[in-house]
C-alpha cells in the first residue's frame, strides 16, 4: 500500500447500520467493554466509539497480549491506567474467565448494590465492543465455557448484536466489529492491515506485504534473515519480495517468483506470531514500567 493509495472500501456499507445498532442498545448497558489489540493499542481503537460510550463506565482489554511485546504491553497497561483507563491484558484464547467475571464483577458492584438495597437482584448487562477480529467473540466464548458465539481468524464473522447469558445475573452482547468512516493516518491504516483488522482483499497485498517486510528488516533483521533465508535486509520493494521468494522456495514452474504464496504466508506468519512477539506503536517517552493491572 503506497502513501498515495485508497484504504477506501475498509468502511463497508453495513457498518453504518452496525453503529445504529450499537446506539440503540447502549441505553440498556451497564457497562461497556472494549477489546483492542495489543499490538495496536491506539490505532486498534475506535475513535466513534470512544465518543458514543462516553458516560458509560468502561474495562479496556488489550488482547492478544501473547502476539504482543512484554515490556510493551507492561508500559501501555501503565499508560492506559494513567489515563484514567480501566485497562487489562487478556489472551482470549487461554484466558481464565472466572477471574475476568470477577473483574466485571467488581467493575458493576455498585450498580449491583444499589439495587439489592431495593430488593432487586439485578442481572448485570455488558457490551462487547471493538474494531473487527480483535477477539471479541472468543472473548465472549471463554466466558460462556463452550462456543456459542460465531469465531473466525478474519474480519466481518460476527454479523449481528447477539446476547448471551453468561450467568444467571450476568448477560453480554456480543457485537459487530465497527471501524470508522474514514483514516487519515495511512501508517496507522497500514498496521491494522497487517493484523488482519481489515479484509485482504480490499487492499492491495504486494504493497502491503512489501512495507511489512520492509518495517520488519528494520526492526527484527535477524529474524527476518533467519525466517526467510536471505542476506540482505537493506533490500527494498520487488527486490525484497524476490529474495523471500526464492530463500523460502516459493517458485512456480519455469523459476517464476510465486507472489501470492508469498503474500499470503507472510502475512499468515506475522499475524500468527511466528515471527516473534511484536508490537507496532509505542507508548509515549517516559512511560513506567510499573502496573495497576495483571492479565486475567
Amino acid at each position: 500500500m503506497s502513501e498515495n493509495s485508497n484504504l477506501i472500501n475498509w468502511y463497508p456499507g453495513h457498518m453504518a447500520k452496525t453503529k445504529r445498532l450499537l446506539q440503540e442498545q447502549i441505553r440498556r448497558i451497564d457497562l461497556i467493554i472494549e477489546i483492542c489489540d495489543a499490538r495496536l493499542p491506539v490505532s486498534s481503537r475506535n475513535p466513534d466509539l470512544d465518543r458514543m460510550i462516553l458516560q458509560k463506565r468502561r474495562l479496556l482489554f488489550l488482547n492478544k497480549s501473547d502476539l504482543a511485546d512484554g515490556n510493551l504491553n507492561r508500559k501501555w497497561l501503565r499508560y492506559m491506567n494513567d489515563h484514567g483507563i480501566e485497562a487489562y491484558l487478556t489472551n482470549a484464547v487461554k484466558m481464565r474467565g472466572k477471574e475476568t467475571i470477577g473483574i466485571i464483577d467488581r467493575a458493576t458492584r455498585d450498580i449491583v448494590d444499589k439495587a439489592l438495597e431495593k430488593g432487586v437482584r439485578k442481572t448485570v448487562r455488558a457490551m462487547i465492543i471493538g474494531i473487527p477480529n480483535v477477539g471479541k467473540s472468543t472473548l465472549i466464548n471463554r466466558l460462556y465455557g463452550r462456543s456459542v458465539a460465531q469465531t473466525g481468524d478474519r474480519p466481518g464473522v460476527t454479523k449481528s448484536n447477539q446476547w448471551v447469558k453468561v450467568s444467571p445475573y450476568l448477560e453480554l452482547l456480543d457485537t459487530p466489529g465497527l471501524l470508522w468512516p474514514k483514516l487519515d493516518d495511512q501508517s496507522a491504516a497500514r498496521k491494522l492491515c497487517y493484523i488482519g483488522c481489515i479484509k485482504d482483499d480490499v487492499v492491495d497485498q504486494a504493497d502491503l506485504t512489501i512495507h511489512l517486510l520492509e518495517e520488519l528488516c528494520e526492526t527484527i533483521p535477524d529474524i527476518v534473515k533467519e525466517r526467510y533465508h536471505i542476506t540482505d535486509t537493506g533490500l527494498k520493494g520487488t527486490e525484497l519480495l524476490n529474495a523471500v521468494c526464492s530463500g523460502r522456495g516459493w517458485l512456480l514452474k519455469g523459476a517464476q517468483y510465486d507472489y501470492d504464496r508469498c503474500f499470503s504466508v507472510v502475512l499468515d506468519e506475522f499475524r500468527a506470531g511466528k515471527l516473534g512477539r511484536i508490537t507496532l506503536e509505542y507508548p509515549p517517552a517516559g512511560t513506567g514500567e510499573t502496573v495497576k493491572n495483571d492479565q486475567p
